[in-house]
């Protein structure tokens, strides 16, 4: 953890409460025992269970000074907003800024979490906190940090956890992989991050309904890799980034490159465990592939991020390993070329796998990066296709893509020869990100973030989008699931530079804009996080945004379950 990401996020507030901040010294100061976060999720998996002995320096009054300022700081935040959306009369007097415990009570609180739950269960370590308040991958950054971080094993501990939260009213925020882009996770009003690193285990597969009961932080590959080792013949296909986890994808409702053939996370979940606000345990549905019993709970907590429940098992569709599977790429002279084809494909009705986008920029930085090495791309604007299917369908799929490619400029089509190649070629999507972010020099960030639209505009927001990019002078790349009309902007900047930064938010406002008025949205995968309150409020009004609430009041009166997130109460 670097002194600069300690004082940006932790930088002192409300001095006059008598608080201690956390600062690059007193952080080093308190840093006594280490034991990372990152360290104690890669241990995760392991049988031995750290045991770590928490700082006594770093307990008691200091941290819950810091958490009760960042928690009246969050407050005086929620007090300043719209002060209510007009129409959205299902709020009434409840339409308040939430409150949050005492100093004095989040101290009550931890006590009694860790006399239930055991001493290792609960850290209030610098490096634990910081890494669950902060991501180096999101576009926004909340200045606070939780108060503690809690480690469960079982839905019944998390149910413990929200019963204590509830009691005492602090914020809970459910955290898995940590790879989310929108401030999904962040802490602005403190609170109690709890952390799935122990909850990582396939609980039950069931080979012949083709589904698999699972904890919400096992990754989407280390499923896949355990079916693959049971030569189960099923997978489970959506693939968003390689470090996300099946609760953040439950709760940010993701994708990734298969979404074209396979669809969105919704798609896939049949039942969920769930745990309210006041640590009720629900269940949304048995285990049958349809129903028609009662409300569509699944959907209704899928793609929350956490605000109406923490989901703590989730039963899943599995799908069948295709056959066969060809990779190709071709490339295009200008992006429009590219995303008109792409449009074609799509019109055509060719089953293709996925299919994705990425321009000449994010190209060359796949090649600086070296992440691909020792290939070297094209830096042209490029699309990434993948067939799957029997041999003769991706044999024909293959035929009448080229065909549409050809007559729009496309040149160089490319196939992968073997699985090697295969996994070469597609590693140049998802190498995507991290090639960004291995460009950064000191003081720059990466901003990413997606939209939407309907994908016969899609080569239109695209173009003028990118134009816009280049004509403010940042340095900015485009790539997405171009197949369903989802593409992405990474854009570099000096967060310390104003200027700077007001015009990489003046960009992504703008496409946001665009994206709305061609009938999109504001995100289509990434979800809305604390980043993209204001431009839910554009896409959905404020009478939508009201029945939202109104939910979100039903299930979590006290306001607790990841507040912040996707709109404020007030």
């Amino acid at each position: 953890m670097s002194a600069k990401h300690i004082a940006r996020v932790t930088r002192p507030l409300g001095q006059s409460w008598g608080a201690v901040p956390l600062t690059p010294t007193t952080a080093r100061g308190h840093a006594t025992r280490h034991f990372s976060a990152s360290r104690f999720r890669r241990n995760a998996t392991s049988t031995a269970r750290p045991t770590p002995e928490f700082s006594s320096a770093w307990t008691g009054q200091r941290v819950f000074a810091v958490a009760i300022v960042a928690g009246l700081a969050g407050w005086g935040l929620a007090s300043l907003g719209s002060g209510g959306f007009p129409g959205s009369m299902l709020l009434d007097s409840r339409n308040s800024p939430p409150k949050y415990a005492s100093m004095r009570e989040m101290e009550f609180a931890i006590e009694e979490l860790r006399r239930e739950l055991g001493d290792d269960t609960v850290s209030t370590d610098p490096d634990d906190l910081h890494a669950h308040g902060y991501s180096e991958w999101s576009s926004t950054n909340p200045d606070n940090l939780p108060v503690a971080v809690a480690y469960p094993r079982s839905t019944e501990q998390v149910s413990a956890i929200a019963r204590t939260c509830s009691k005492y009213r602090i914020p809970i925020i459910p955290y898995s992989g940590g790879s989310s882009l929108e401030g999904n996770f962040s802490a602005p009003y403190g609170g109690i991050s709890v952390d799935f690193a122990y909850m990582d285990k396939i609980i039950q597969f069931n080979k012949d309904d083709m589904d698999v009961v699972v904890q919400p932080s096992i990754g989407w590959q280390d499923l896949n890799e355990q079916l693959a080792k049971m030569n189960s013949g099923l997978f489970f296909p959506i693939d968003p980034g390689p470090s996300a986890k099946i609760g953040g994808m439950i709760g940010t409702n993701c994708s990734g490159t298969n979404a074209v053939k396979y669809g969105t996370m919704k798609d896939w979940v049949i039942n969920l465990t769930v745990v309210l606000a006041d640590g009720t345990v629900i269940k949304t549905r048995r285990r049958p592939r349809k129903s028609s019993a009662g409300y569509n709970l699944n959907g209704l907590f899928v793609g929350s991020e956490g605000t109406l429940g923490i989901v703590t098992e989730a039963t899943l569709k599995l799908a069948v390993v295709p056959e066969e599977y060809s990779v190709a790429v071709v490339t295009f002279p200008t992006i429009r070329d590219a995303a008109s084809a792409a449009a074609g494909v799509m019109q055509a009705g060719i089953p293709v796998a996925a299919m994705e986008i990425m321009d000449e920029v994010q190209m060359r930085v796949v090649n600086i990066s070296g992440a691909t090495s020792p290939r070297v791309w094209k830096e042209m604007p490029t699309l990434f296709f993948k067939f799957s299917g029997t041999k003769a369908g991706v044999k024909e799929n293959i035929n009448m893509v080229q065909k549409i490619t050809k007559n729009n400029k496309g040149s160089n089509f490319e196939f992968a020869k073997d699985a090697r190649e295969q996994k070469l070629l597609w590693s140049a999507r998802k190498e995507s990100l991290w090639s960004m972010l291995a460009l950064r020099k000191e003081g720059e960030e990466v901003w990413s973030t997606d939209v939407a639209v309907p994908f016969s505009r899609l080569a239109d927001l695209i173009e003028v989008s990118k134009q816009e990019m280049d004509g403010l002078g940042l340095f900015a790349s485009i790539l997405g699931h171009i197949g369903d009309g989802n593409f992405h902007e990474s854009i570099m900047y000096n967060r310390q530079d104003k200027e700077e930064r007001d015009k990489v938010e003046t960009c992504v406002k703008n496409m946001v804009k665009r994206a709305l008025a061609m009938d999109g949205t504001c995100t289509g995968e990434h979800a809305v996080g604390w980043g993209k309150k204001e431009s839910l409020l554009w896409e959905v009004g404020p009478d939508t945004l009201g029945v939202m609430k109104a939910i979100k009041l039903a299930l979590d009166p006290n306001w607790i379950m990841n507040p912040g997130k996707i709109f404020d109460r007030q």
